[in-house]
Protein backbone atom coordinates (compact mmCIF):
# COMPACT_ATOMS: atom_id res chain seq x y z
CA UNK A 1 0.00 0.00 0.00
CA UNK A 2 1.18 3.54 -0.80
CA UNK A 3 1.01 4.60 2.86
CA UNK A 4 3.73 2.09 3.76
CA UNK A 5 6.25 4.17 1.77
CA UNK A 6 4.82 7.61 2.60
CA UNK A 7 6.41 10.63 4.23
CA UNK A 8 3.67 12.71 5.88
CA UNK A 9 3.59 16.49 6.26
CA UNK A 10 1.08 17.55 8.93
CA UNK A 11 -0.69 20.92 8.89
CA UNK A 12 -3.08 22.40 11.45
CA UNK A 13 -4.94 24.75 9.05
CA UNK A 14 -6.81 26.91 11.58
CA UNK A 15 -3.43 27.74 13.09
CA UNK A 16 -1.19 28.07 10.05
CA UNK A 17 -3.77 30.18 8.21
CA UNK A 18 -4.29 32.56 11.12
CA UNK A 19 -7.97 31.90 11.83
CA UNK A 20 -9.54 33.58 14.89
CA UNK A 21 -9.51 31.35 17.98
CA UNK A 22 -13.31 31.30 18.14
CA UNK A 23 -15.65 30.95 15.18
CA UNK A 24 -16.62 34.53 14.37
CA UNK A 25 -18.87 33.49 11.47
CA UNK A 26 -17.02 35.78 9.07
CA UNK A 27 -16.13 33.99 5.80
CA UNK A 28 -12.54 34.43 4.68
CA UNK A 29 -10.60 32.26 2.22
CA UNK A 30 -7.59 31.74 4.46
CA UNK A 31 -7.16 28.11 3.32
CA UNK A 32 -5.78 29.39 0.00
CA UNK A 33 -2.59 30.30 1.89
CA UNK A 34 -1.69 26.61 1.65
CA UNK A 35 -1.07 27.11 -2.07
CA UNK A 36 2.13 28.95 -1.10
CA UNK A 37 3.34 25.81 0.69
CA UNK A 38 2.90 23.22 -2.06
CA UNK A 39 6.37 23.55 -3.59
CA UNK A 40 7.99 23.69 -0.16
CA UNK A 41 6.34 20.42 0.88
CA UNK A 42 7.35 18.78 -2.37
CA UNK A 43 10.94 20.05 -2.10
CA UNK A 44 11.13 18.75 1.47
CA UNK A 45 10.37 15.29 0.09
CA UNK A 46 7.03 14.61 1.73
CA UNK A 47 4.44 12.94 -0.48
CA UNK A 48 1.34 13.09 1.74
CA UNK A 49 -0.29 16.09 3.42
CA UNK A 50 -2.33 15.45 6.57
CA UNK A 51 -4.76 18.23 7.41
CA UNK A 52 -6.03 18.55 10.95
CA UNK A 53 -9.72 19.60 11.13
CA UNK A 54 -10.99 21.86 8.35
CA UNK A 55 -14.78 21.63 8.78
CA UNK A 56 -17.14 24.06 10.50
CA UNK A 57 -16.56 24.02 14.25
CA UNK A 58 -17.10 26.00 17.43
CA UNK A 59 -13.45 26.81 18.08
CA UNK A 60 -10.50 24.47 17.45
CA UNK A 61 -11.83 22.07 14.82
CA UNK A 62 -12.40 19.07 17.07
CA UNK A 63 -15.75 20.55 18.14
CA UNK A 64 -17.53 20.01 14.82
CA UNK A 65 -20.67 21.91 13.84
CA UNK A 66 -21.06 20.63 10.29
CA UNK A 67 -19.22 17.73 8.60
CA UNK A 68 -20.17 18.94 5.12
CA UNK A 69 -19.00 22.56 5.13
CA UNK A 70 -15.50 24.02 5.38
CA UNK A 71 -15.02 26.23 8.43
CA UNK A 72 -15.97 29.75 7.34
CA UNK A 73 -12.78 31.02 8.95
CA UNK A 74 -10.91 29.03 6.28
CA UNK A 75 -13.20 29.70 3.33
CA UNK A 76 -15.48 27.60 1.19
CA UNK A 77 -15.55 24.01 -0.04
CA UNK A 78 -14.57 25.38 -3.44
CA UNK A 79 -11.48 27.03 -1.91
CA UNK A 80 -10.40 23.78 -0.29
CA UNK A 81 -11.02 21.86 -3.52
CA UNK A 82 -8.51 24.22 -5.21
CA UNK A 83 -5.94 23.46 -2.52
CA UNK A 84 -6.45 19.70 -2.79
CA UNK A 85 -6.21 19.84 -6.58
CA UNK A 86 -2.94 21.79 -6.36
CA UNK A 87 -1.53 19.19 -3.97
CA UNK A 88 -2.64 16.30 -6.16
CA UNK A 89 -1.28 18.01 -9.28
CA UNK A 90 2.08 18.23 -7.48
CA UNK A 91 2.02 14.47 -6.88
CA UNK A 92 1.00 14.70 -3.22
CA UNK A 93 -1.74 12.73 -1.51
CA UNK A 94 -4.22 14.26 0.93
CA UNK A 95 -5.51 12.94 4.26
CA UNK A 96 -8.11 14.64 6.46
CA UNK A 97 -8.71 14.50 10.20
CA UNK A 98 -11.89 12.50 10.85
CA UNK A 99 -13.42 13.61 14.15
CA UNK A 100 -16.13 11.01 14.63
CA UNK A 101 -16.20 10.26 18.37
CA UNK A 102 -17.69 13.61 19.36
CA UNK A 103 -18.96 16.95 18.07
CA UNK A 104 -19.19 20.49 19.40
CA UNK A 105 -22.16 21.95 21.23
CA UNK A 106 -22.87 23.93 18.08
CA UNK A 107 -23.47 20.75 16.06
CA UNK A 108 -26.85 21.12 14.38
CA UNK A 109 -28.37 17.91 15.80
CA UNK A 110 -27.31 18.74 19.35
CA UNK A 111 -28.78 22.22 18.97
CA UNK A 112 -32.07 20.56 18.03
CA UNK A 113 -31.95 18.50 21.24
CA UNK A 114 -31.25 21.66 23.27
CA UNK A 115 -34.36 23.25 21.78
CA UNK A 116 -36.81 20.33 21.74
CA UNK A 117 -35.39 18.10 24.50
CA UNK A 118 -37.06 14.64 24.41
CA UNK A 119 -39.15 15.65 21.39
CA UNK A 120 -36.05 15.97 19.22
CA UNK A 121 -35.69 13.18 16.62
CA UNK A 122 -31.92 13.37 17.24
CA UNK A 123 -31.92 12.72 20.99
CA UNK A 124 -30.66 9.17 20.47
CA UNK A 125 -27.69 10.42 18.44
CA UNK A 126 -26.11 11.18 21.82
CA UNK A 127 -25.89 9.58 25.27
CA UNK A 128 -28.45 11.70 27.12
CA UNK A 129 -30.21 11.52 30.49
CA UNK A 130 -33.12 13.96 30.76
CA UNK A 131 -33.14 13.42 34.53
CA UNK A 132 -29.74 15.04 34.98
CA UNK A 133 -27.78 18.16 34.08
CA UNK A 134 -24.23 19.40 33.42
CA UNK A 135 -22.31 22.58 34.18
CA UNK A 136 -23.75 23.97 30.91
CA UNK A 137 -27.28 23.84 32.40
CA UNK A 138 -29.04 22.47 29.32
CA UNK A 139 -31.66 20.78 31.46
CA UNK A 140 -30.25 17.33 30.68
CA UNK A 141 -27.02 15.37 31.19
CA UNK A 142 -24.97 14.14 28.24
CA UNK A 143 -21.81 12.09 27.96
CA UNK A 144 -18.82 14.16 26.88
CA UNK A 145 -15.36 13.19 25.68
CA UNK A 146 -13.18 12.56 28.73
CA UNK A 147 -15.15 15.07 30.83
CA UNK A 148 -14.80 17.99 28.40
CA UNK A 149 -18.41 19.15 28.18
CA UNK A 150 -17.74 21.29 25.12
CA UNK A 151 -17.24 17.98 23.24
CA UNK A 152 -20.47 15.97 23.02
CA UNK A 153 -20.00 12.22 22.55
CA UNK A 154 -21.89 10.65 19.65
CA UNK A 155 -23.76 7.35 19.77
CA UNK A 156 -21.77 5.40 17.17
CA UNK A 157 -24.14 2.45 17.52
CA UNK A 158 -26.97 4.49 16.04
CA UNK A 159 -27.30 3.72 12.30
CA UNK A 160 -28.35 7.28 11.42
CA UNK A 161 -25.21 8.72 13.04
CA UNK A 162 -23.00 6.29 11.13
CA UNK A 163 -24.87 6.97 7.90
CA UNK A 164 -24.48 10.73 8.37
CA UNK A 165 -20.73 10.43 8.90
CA UNK A 166 -20.24 8.02 6.02
CA UNK A 167 -22.20 10.35 3.72
CA UNK A 168 -19.79 13.10 4.74
CA UNK A 169 -16.74 10.96 3.96
CA UNK A 170 -18.19 10.10 0.55
CA UNK A 171 -18.65 13.82 -0.08
CA UNK A 172 -15.04 14.50 0.93
CA UNK A 173 -13.84 11.97 -1.63
CA UNK A 174 -16.12 13.38 -4.32
CA UNK A 175 -15.27 17.05 -3.67
CA UNK A 176 -11.65 16.86 -2.55
CA UNK A 177 -10.48 13.42 -3.80
CA UNK A 178 -8.95 12.63 -0.40
CA UNK A 179 -6.79 9.55 -0.03
CA UNK A 180 -7.28 8.70 3.62
CA UNK A 181 -8.21 9.75 7.14
CA UNK A 182 -6.54 10.32 10.46
CA UNK A 183 -9.07 9.09 13.02
CA UNK A 184 -9.12 11.41 16.01
CA UNK A 185 -9.10 9.57 19.38
CA UNK A 186 -9.37 6.23 17.58
CA UNK A 187 -8.82 4.57 20.95
CA UNK A 188 -12.36 5.73 21.84
CA UNK A 189 -13.98 4.36 18.68
CA UNK A 190 -15.78 0.99 19.06
CA UNK A 191 -14.26 -1.88 17.12
CA UNK A 192 -17.58 -2.56 15.38
CA UNK A 193 -17.53 1.04 14.13
CA UNK A 194 -13.93 0.76 12.88
CA UNK A 195 -14.85 -2.40 10.96
CA UNK A 196 -17.84 -0.66 9.36
CA UNK A 197 -15.66 2.32 8.48
CA UNK A 198 -12.93 0.17 6.92
CA UNK A 199 -15.47 -1.78 4.85
CA UNK A 200 -17.17 1.43 3.69
CA UNK A 201 -14.05 3.40 2.76
CA UNK A 202 -12.69 0.49 0.72
CA UNK A 203 -15.72 0.93 -1.56
CA UNK A 204 -14.71 4.57 -2.17
CA UNK A 205 -11.08 3.83 -3.02
CA UNK A 206 -9.44 0.42 -2.68
CA UNK A 207 -6.25 2.02 -1.29
CA UNK A 208 -8.02 4.46 1.06
CA UNK A 209 -6.02 4.66 4.31
CA UNK A 210 -7.27 4.78 7.90
CA UNK A 211 -4.64 5.91 10.41
CA UNK A 212 -5.86 6.03 14.00
CA UNK A 213 -4.75 8.24 16.86
CA UNK A 214 -3.83 5.90 19.72
CA UNK A 215 -1.82 6.59 22.85
CA UNK A 216 -1.00 3.52 24.93
CA UNK A 217 -1.96 -0.12 25.18
CA UNK A 218 -1.84 -2.84 22.54
CA UNK A 219 -2.23 -1.14 19.17
CA UNK A 220 -3.74 -4.32 17.74
CA UNK A 221 -6.98 -3.35 19.52
CA UNK A 222 -7.51 -0.81 16.74
CA UNK A 223 -5.17 -1.94 13.93
CA UNK A 224 -5.79 -5.02 11.81
CA UNK A 225 -6.83 -6.11 8.35
CA UNK A 226 -10.41 -5.15 9.27
CA UNK A 227 -9.85 -1.89 11.16
CA UNK A 228 -7.11 0.78 10.96
CA UNK A 229 -4.22 0.26 8.57
CA UNK A 230 -1.92 2.17 10.93
CA UNK A 231 -1.91 4.02 14.25
CA UNK A 232 0.22 6.69 15.93
CA UNK A 233 3.32 5.35 17.67
CA UNK A 234 3.17 7.31 20.92
CA UNK A 235 5.36 4.78 22.74
CA UNK A 236 8.33 5.58 20.52
CA UNK A 237 7.46 9.27 20.36
CA UNK A 238 8.40 9.61 24.02
CA UNK A 239 11.63 7.65 23.65
CA UNK A 240 12.71 9.60 20.59
CA UNK A 241 13.30 12.72 22.69
CA UNK A 242 13.79 11.45 26.24
CA UNK A 243 16.54 9.05 25.16
CA UNK A 244 18.60 12.03 24.08
CA UNK A 245 17.73 14.21 27.08
CA UNK A 246 18.73 11.48 29.54
CA UNK A 247 21.59 10.25 27.32
CA UNK A 248 20.11 6.77 27.55
CA UNK A 249 19.56 5.37 24.06
CA UNK A 250 18.67 2.04 25.65
CA UNK A 251 15.18 3.48 26.15
CA UNK A 252 14.32 3.95 22.48
CA UNK A 253 16.23 0.81 21.50
CA UNK A 254 14.12 -1.23 23.93
CA UNK A 255 10.88 0.18 22.52
CA UNK A 256 11.93 -0.45 18.92
CA UNK A 257 13.07 -4.00 19.67
CA UNK A 258 9.86 -4.67 21.62
CA UNK A 259 7.74 -3.47 18.71
CA UNK A 260 9.69 -4.59 15.65
CA UNK A 261 12.59 -6.85 16.71
CA UNK A 262 13.43 -10.32 15.36
CA UNK A 263 11.94 -12.35 18.24
CA UNK A 264 8.71 -14.31 17.77
CA UNK A 265 6.95 -12.25 20.45
CA UNK A 266 7.58 -8.93 18.71
CA UNK A 267 4.37 -6.89 18.79
CA UNK A 268 4.11 -5.08 15.45
CA UNK A 269 6.53 -6.74 13.06
CA UNK A 270 5.60 -5.70 9.52
CA UNK A 271 3.29 -2.88 10.67
CA UNK A 272 3.76 0.70 9.50
CA UNK A 273 2.97 2.88 12.52
CA UNK A 274 3.07 6.67 12.22
CA UNK A 275 6.42 7.87 13.60
CA UNK A 276 6.67 11.50 14.76
CA UNK A 277 8.75 13.84 16.90
CA UNK A 278 5.94 16.33 17.53
CA UNK A 279 2.45 17.29 16.42
CA UNK A 280 -0.35 19.74 17.23
CA UNK A 281 -0.89 18.27 20.71
CA UNK A 282 2.65 18.10 22.14
CA UNK A 283 5.68 20.33 22.70
CA UNK A 284 7.68 20.88 19.54
CA UNK A 285 10.85 18.83 19.33
CA UNK A 286 13.11 21.92 19.15
CA UNK A 287 11.72 22.98 22.55
CA UNK A 288 11.67 19.45 23.96
CA UNK A 289 15.34 18.58 23.46
CA UNK A 290 17.86 19.77 26.05
CA UNK A 291 20.78 19.91 23.57
CA UNK A 292 19.99 21.57 20.21
CA UNK A 293 22.74 19.48 18.58
CA UNK A 294 20.54 16.43 19.09
CA UNK A 295 17.80 17.84 16.84
CA UNK A 296 19.12 16.49 13.50
CA UNK A 297 19.97 13.19 15.23
CA UNK A 298 16.41 12.78 16.48
CA UNK A 299 15.12 13.25 12.93
CA UNK A 300 17.65 10.73 11.60
CA UNK A 301 16.55 8.20 14.20
CA UNK A 302 12.87 8.78 13.39
CA UNK A 303 13.37 8.44 9.62
CA UNK A 304 15.56 5.36 10.09
CA UNK A 305 13.27 3.39 12.43
CA UNK A 306 10.35 1.25 11.20
CA UNK A 307 7.25 3.24 10.42
CA UNK A 308 5.86 6.10 8.36
CA UNK A 309 7.71 9.32 9.27
CA UNK A 310 5.72 12.53 9.81
CA UNK A 311 6.90 16.15 9.97
CA UNK A 312 4.79 18.86 11.64
CA UNK A 313 4.65 22.18 9.83
CA UNK A 314 7.40 24.56 10.95
CA UNK A 315 9.39 21.94 12.84
CA UNK A 316 11.45 21.24 9.72
CA UNK A 317 13.30 24.53 10.29
CA UNK A 318 13.29 24.28 14.11
CA UNK A 319 10.14 26.19 15.07
CA UNK A 320 9.72 26.17 18.86
CA UNK A 321 6.61 25.84 20.99
CA UNK A 322 5.93 24.45 24.46
CA UNK A 323 2.67 22.85 25.54
CA UNK A 324 3.28 24.26 29.02
CA UNK A 325 2.67 27.75 27.61
CA UNK A 326 -1.06 26.94 27.85
CA UNK A 327 -2.09 28.47 24.52
CA UNK A 328 -3.15 26.61 21.39
CA UNK A 329 -1.48 29.30 19.30
CA UNK A 330 1.95 28.34 20.67
CA UNK A 331 1.72 24.81 19.30
CA UNK A 332 -0.43 25.73 16.28
CA UNK A 333 0.96 29.09 15.17
CA UNK A 334 0.15 31.23 12.19
CA UNK A 335 3.02 31.08 9.69
CA UNK A 336 2.75 33.20 6.57
CA UNK A 337 5.38 31.48 4.44
CA UNK A 338 7.61 28.42 4.84
CA UNK A 339 11.28 28.78 5.73
CA UNK A 340 14.39 26.81 4.78
CA UNK A 341 17.67 26.34 6.65
CA UNK A 342 20.32 23.69 7.39
CA UNK A 343 17.86 21.54 9.33
CA UNK A 344 15.41 21.62 6.42
CA UNK A 345 18.24 20.59 4.08
CA UNK A 346 19.05 17.69 6.41
CA UNK A 347 15.42 16.51 6.61
CA UNK A 348 15.12 16.64 2.81
CA UNK A 349 18.11 14.26 2.62
CA UNK A 350 16.43 11.95 5.15
CA UNK A 351 13.13 11.92 3.24
CA UNK A 352 14.93 11.06 0.01
CA UNK A 353 16.88 8.25 1.65
CA UNK A 354 13.74 6.87 3.30
CA UNK A 355 11.57 6.93 0.19
CA UNK A 356 14.26 5.39 -2.02
CA UNK A 357 15.27 2.61 0.38
CA UNK A 358 13.36 -0.66 0.41
CA UNK A 359 14.98 -1.55 3.72
CA UNK A 360 14.01 1.71 5.44
CA UNK A 361 10.40 1.32 4.29
CA UNK A 362 9.93 -2.42 4.80
CA UNK A 363 12.99 -3.81 6.56
CA UNK A 364 13.20 -5.81 9.76
CA UNK A 365 14.75 -4.28 12.87
CA UNK A 366 17.76 -5.50 14.89
CA UNK A 367 20.01 -3.71 17.39
CA UNK A 368 23.69 -4.11 16.42
CA UNK A 369 25.60 -1.75 18.75
CA UNK A 370 24.06 -0.10 21.79
CA UNK A 371 25.50 2.14 24.52
CA UNK A 372 24.00 5.00 26.47
CA UNK A 373 25.18 7.49 23.85
CA UNK A 374 25.42 5.45 20.64
CA UNK A 375 23.11 3.18 18.72
CA UNK A 376 23.55 1.24 15.51
CA UNK A 377 20.62 -0.80 14.24
CA UNK A 378 19.97 -2.83 11.13
CA UNK A 379 17.04 -2.57 8.70
CA UNK A 380 16.98 -5.50 6.30
CA UNK A 381 14.91 -6.95 3.44
CA UNK A 382 15.72 -9.68 0.94
CA UNK A 383 17.06 -7.06 -1.47
CA UNK A 384 18.74 -4.49 0.79
CA UNK A 385 20.49 -4.03 4.13
CA UNK A 386 20.93 -0.65 5.83
CA UNK A 387 22.65 0.24 9.09
CA UNK A 388 21.49 3.36 10.92
CA UNK A 389 24.17 4.79 13.21
CA UNK A 390 23.72 7.59 15.77
CA UNK A 391 26.37 9.12 18.02
CA UNK A 392 24.74 11.47 20.53
CA UNK A 393 27.99 12.19 22.33
CA UNK A 394 30.20 15.27 22.03
CA UNK A 395 33.15 12.90 21.52
CA UNK A 396 33.91 10.61 18.55
CA UNK A 397 33.14 6.93 18.99
CA UNK A 398 34.74 3.93 17.31
CA UNK A 399 32.28 1.09 16.78
CA UNK A 400 33.72 -2.42 16.47
CA UNK A 401 31.30 -5.04 15.18
CA UNK A 402 30.98 -7.60 12.42
CA UNK A 403 29.48 -5.59 9.58
CA UNK A 404 29.11 -8.69 7.42
CA UNK A 405 30.90 -6.99 4.52
CA UNK A 406 33.76 -4.63 3.78
CA UNK A 407 32.22 -1.75 1.88
CA UNK A 408 29.06 0.33 2.23
CA UNK A 409 27.52 3.37 0.60
CA UNK A 410 26.44 6.24 2.85
CA UNK A 411 22.90 7.02 1.67
CA UNK A 412 22.89 10.64 2.85
CA UNK A 413 26.19 11.65 1.23
CA UNK A 414 26.79 8.99 -1.44
CA UNK A 415 30.27 8.32 -0.08
CA UNK A 416 31.76 4.82 0.12
CA UNK A 417 32.86 3.53 3.52
CA UNK A 418 35.25 0.68 4.35
CA UNK A 419 34.21 -1.31 7.41
CA UNK A 420 37.41 -3.35 7.53
CA UNK A 421 38.78 -1.68 10.67
CA UNK A 422 35.56 -0.76 12.41
CA UNK A 423 33.79 2.54 12.02
CA UNK A 424 34.37 5.90 13.65
CA UNK A 425 31.30 7.96 14.39
CA UNK A 426 32.01 11.71 14.60
CA UNK A 427 30.52 13.70 17.48
CA UNK A 428 26.80 14.44 17.17
CA UNK A 429 26.50 12.42 13.96
CA UNK A 430 23.98 10.27 12.13
CA UNK A 431 24.71 8.00 9.17
CA UNK A 432 22.78 5.54 6.98
CA UNK A 433 25.02 2.83 5.53
CA UNK A 434 23.73 0.72 2.65
CA UNK A 435 25.76 -2.48 2.96
CA UNK A 436 27.07 -4.52 0.06
CA UNK A 437 25.30 -7.88 -0.11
Amino acid sequence: MWFDEAVVYQIYPLGLCGAPEGNDGVPQSRILRILDWVEHIKKLGADTVLFNPVFESDRHGYDTRDYFRLDVRLGTNEDFAKVCKALHDAGLRVMLDGVFNHVGRGFWAFRDVQEKKWDSPYKDWFHIDFGGNTDRNDGFWYEAWEGHNELVKLNLSHPDVVRHQFDAIRTWVEQFDIDGLRLDVAYCLPQHYLRQLREFTQTLKPDFVLMGETLHGDYKQWMSGEMCHSVTNYECYKGLWSSFNSMNLFEIAHSLARQFGPEDWTLYKGAHLLAFLDNHDVTRIASQLTDPKHLPLAYALMFGMPGVPAVYYGSEWGEKGSKQAGSDAVLRPEIALPQWNELTDWISLLTKAHRESNALCYGSYRNVVLTNRQIIFERKTDSERVLVAINADAQPYTAHFDAGCGLAQELLTGKTHDFGGGSELPPYSAQYWKMER
